[in-house]
């Protein structure tokens, strides 16, 4: 999706009016500052505000508590000054009535025709689980964070799990449950974009180095995992011999992580 210079430029009416209807998922645009420009009711009933109109123009901090805003606002930075894209990322958020609960957010960066980044769009599908019920959950939060900031490391999913004082078998019913994908997709997944950027970020180097950085044993295995997900080889990927951009299904990422 391309914008002009500002999202403002757009015209959000007819988005904003979808969004309104669902109950369930709170929907915002925000500028290259992380201003609202646009948000539906259910984020505004989130903020425990009157009206839309309260929200535009102010950031995360203005609107959120304090240690919740400043995670919000470095996910905002990530999309905005690096370009990346948050799925279904699982964490807290804070009901009108003070109460935690859980939601899992979407971001997306916004451009403009010329490809340059000018905000970000985003969803937050609320699962109506409030977290002194379901404190499972913070549980399972914090393994998928482990999972995306260490996929570099030779992980043992059996160990987070204990870690936790669940069993694995509990962990991946609940990845299914909130993230429709297994423990193991996840690391798959994580480490196939950590390649794609590295492959970009340094066209010199060599696709080994690149595989054994990502936390790959056997390149091999690395060249045909990143060939069922892109449809391409890690070379025909730098030569540029892909579609612009690539984006992964985490349910295809079935093939077992190394």
């Amino acid at each position: 999706m391309y914008l002009g210079n500002r999202p403002q430029e757009v015209e959000l009416d007819a988005i904003e009016k979808l969004f309104d209807a669902l109950t369930e998922v709170a929907f915002f645009v925000k500028d290259r500052e992380g201003r609202y420009v646009a948000v539906n009711h259910t984020l505004a009933r989130r903020c425990g505000m009157r009206s839309k109109s309260e929200i535009l123009g102010k950031t995360v901090m203005d609107v959120h508590p304090r240690p919740l805003a400043a995670a919000y606002e470095a996910q905002d930075r990530q999309v905005i000054d690096l370009g990346a894209t948050i799925e279904k990322h699982l964490e807290l958020h804070m009901y009108p009535n003070r109460r935690r609960g859980w939601c899992l957010t979407h971001k997306t960066p916004l451009r403009n025709e010329q490809g340059d980044i000018v905000g970000l769009v985003g969803t937050s599908h609320d699962l109506g689980l409030v977290d002194e019920q379901h404190p499972v959950y913070r549980q399972v939060a914090r393994i998928a964070q482990h999972i995306r900031e260490n996929y570099d490391q030779q992980l043992n999913l059996n160990e987070l799990a204990r870690d936790e004082g669940l069993s694995l078998a509990r962990v991946e019913r609940l990845f299914q449950k909130v993230f429709h994908y297994s423990p193991r997709q996840l690391l798959l997944q994580s480490r196939l974009e950590g390649a794609l950027s590295l492959i970009e970020a340094h066209p010199g180097r060599s696709i080994a180095d690149i595989a054994r950085e990502c936390g790959y044993t056997d390149h091999s295995a690395f060249s045909r995992q990143f060939k069922a997900m892109t449809g391409y080889t890690p070379s025909q990927f730098r030569n540029g011999s892909r579609p612009s951009p690539v984006a992964f299904s985490p349910v295809a990422c079935a093939v077992p992580a190394p």
